[in-house]
């Protein structure tokens, strides 16, 4: 039980779902993962199950004796049936290129019961099918699933769904064989990012349920409202709900970019007046973790128009049980340094050093989950213009960090001018020679943040990959890794990947030798770092970083996509050449 606290001192129609509720899992869904599954697929099937437990009511757990499971294996593709179809182990492949988190999402809601997006029943009215650019004998992956068999649960079409085909799938290369009637539509549809806010719903309303599994909280102070967080003041500075402030911000995170003088409420804490030794507290209510792995994950963007011998430290209140009203005050993090905004992730005390200040602290969209965090941050300025004026493969670094285990390596974005690529890289460091070398069996993942203010509406990109002998990963100051191609700039417009200017990337450096280790628990937890990252070099300056916070106490590059086929009592999706690359 833990409460978090800031504190201030001086210095309706859409995915077609299985009707039947026989063919329907219970939570939480049992499964195994066959040692024929990659060593990378294995630690994406994982974190894609966390973005179930994240932004659902389905939970998972490995099986104990359950007749109904789901045998995750490598076999000849990515495909799964659709629903609960089979006992004593129903087979969803995650086959080579099936590695993806959007592709594991996507064989997942199959398996839970969904059918593809075009294959509503009232599907007519959003896109139009070309039947004569669609490769011959592929005509069946664009047949609709009858309303007498299925269900819409009420929700709208959605463009961005994960379970969406895109525009030229399956396509004899006489053009798209999917029309959005939204032209605005057509380049996103089979987007490869992750589950849409309204998967999520649908999935929610099919299981009978509206909670979540690991988020516990999230404040975004719309409408003014406090989301039951206290305020309490020793002194005549305090902590203030306001719409702008002189200085900056002009408006909230929230409500960007358009913002909103209705639902554009942030809390400010100033530091202009008051005395040193001052202090203001923000303190949320009590909340209990749900998993069994206690891994919290504090979220939230800041803004900061102070002197840079302002402070803001981050603390948590540890409760003993319902009894203890005192708790115990651990300090998780800290910031400092020049006027700055950014996102941030844990909890607050405010100090405030001696000498003038003018400006203060906000803070904005607070989420707290029981996820791991990525283990570093790079956030870039103004990226667009970043990105446009740099010359081709500029190249903006890390400073060298160290992973959990002690090896070091620095993360990098490379600008091509059009797109862009994210990669890391081997260093030397400290712990070299207590180390294990080669380097094999961590898992790389790289994302480029979607800034949507509650972390369960995000849609964040993401790749992944683990060192192996093959691709010479293993070395003392190697070569950079990663993806020459991550994104473009025209993706970057998607969604709130760059918001007020910024674009934010982060990077998991994992080792996955012991992530099988807990059998019986309903949640395999990662096995995770607890530290405060460094500041990142941007440009050749020093800038605050993304900061995140783990607290635990366990440890744990091609898609292809989706074909709809079934014959007799069994539906089965195999997916292959439905989505864009």
């Amino acid at each position: 039980m833990f409460s978090l606290f800031f504190t201030s001192q001086f210095p309706f129609q859409r995915s077609t779902v299985i009707g039947n509720d026989e063919n329907r899992w219970t939570s939480p869904v049992a499964y195994v993962l066959d040692q024929s599954l990659d060593l990378n697929a294995k630690g994406v099937i994982l974190k894609a199950l966390d973005q179930f437990r994240l932004k659902s009511c389905i939970d998972f757990k490995p099986r104990d004796a359950e007749v109904y499971f789901l045998s995750i294996q490598k076999l000849d593709g990515c495909y799964s049936y659709i629903g609960r179809q089979i006992a004593h182990g129903q087979n969803l492949s995650i086959g080579s290129g099936c590695d993806t988190k959007v592709t594991v999402e996507h064989e997942f809601l199959h398996a839970l019961g969904f059918y593809h997006e075009q294959s509503r029943y009232d599907r007519d009215d959003y896109v139009t099918i070309v039947r004569e650019n669609i490769l011959q004998d592929k005509e069946h992956n664009f047949n609709k699933v009858g309303s007498n068999v299925s269900t819409t649960h009420g929700t709208p079409y959605d463009y961005w769904s994960v379970m969406h085909y895109s525009k030229e799938a399956f396509t004899n290369g006489n053009g798209s064989t999917i029309i959005t009637m939204e032209p605005k539509f057509q380049n996103v549809i089979g987007q490869t990012m992750e589950m849409s806010h309204y998967d999520v719903l649908e999935l929610n309303r099919l299981s009978n349920c509206n909670s979540t599994i690991s988020l516990n909280w999230y404040c975004g102070f719309s409408n003014g409202i406090m989301c039951r967080m206290d305020r309490c003041s020793q002194s005549n500075i305090s902590w203030e709900m306001v719409t702008q402030v002189s200085g900056g911000p002009n408006s909230d995170h929230t409500t960007l970019p358009s913002g909103s003088k209705d639902y554009s409420y942030f809390m400010h804490v100033s530091t202009a007046t008051g005395q040193e030794g001052d202090t203001a507290q923000l303190e949320t209510q009590r909340m209990t973790p749900q998993r069994v792995c206690h891994i919290q994950c504090l979220q939230f963007y800041y803004y900061h128009s102070g002197n840079e011998s302002d402070t803001l430290n981050i603390w948590i209140r540890e409760f003993k049980n319902e009894q203890d009203l005192t708790g115990t005050r651990l300090i998780m993090g800290q910031i400092t340094g020049k006027a700055t905004y950014e996102m941030l992730i844990f909890k607050i005390f405010s100090q405030k050093a001696a000498g003038r200040s003018t400006g203060g602290f906000s803070v904005d969209d607070i989420n707290l989950y029981e996820t791991e965090c990525p283990h570093l941050s790079l956030q870039i300025d103004d990226f667009q213009r970043v990105l446009n004026t740099s010359a081709s493969e500029s190249r903006i670094y890390s400073s060298r960090q160290y992973s959990s285990e002690g090896y070091a390596y620095r993360f990098a974005v490379i600008l091509y001018k059009t797109y862009f690529g994210l990669f890391m890289q081997l260093l030397s460091g400290d712990n070299d020679d207590k180390l294990q070398w080669p380097c094999l069996g961590r898992q790389m993942t790289f994302q480029m943040l979607d800034q949507t203010p509650s972390i369960q509406q995000q849609m964040t990109k993401q790749k992944s990959f683990t060192t192996n002998g093959e691709n010479n990963q293993i070395v003392y100051g190697g070569p950079l890794i990663g993806y020459r191609s991550f994104a473009s700039l025209e993706e970057t417009q998607d969604r709130d990947f760059i918001k007020r200017g910024i674009a934010i990337f982060t990077l998991n450096f994992q080792g996955l030798s012991g992530i099988f280790a807990l059998k019986s628990s309903h949640t395999l937890c990662s096995a995770l770092s607890s530290r405060v990252r460094q500041p990142l070099t941007q440009s050749g300056g020093s800038h605050p970083p993304l900061k995140h916070i783990n607290k635990s106490s366990c440890s744990a590059q091609s898609e292809r996509f989706t074909r709809s086929t079934g014959s007799g009592a069994r539906t089965q999706s195999s997916d292959a050449g439905s989505r864009r690359q």
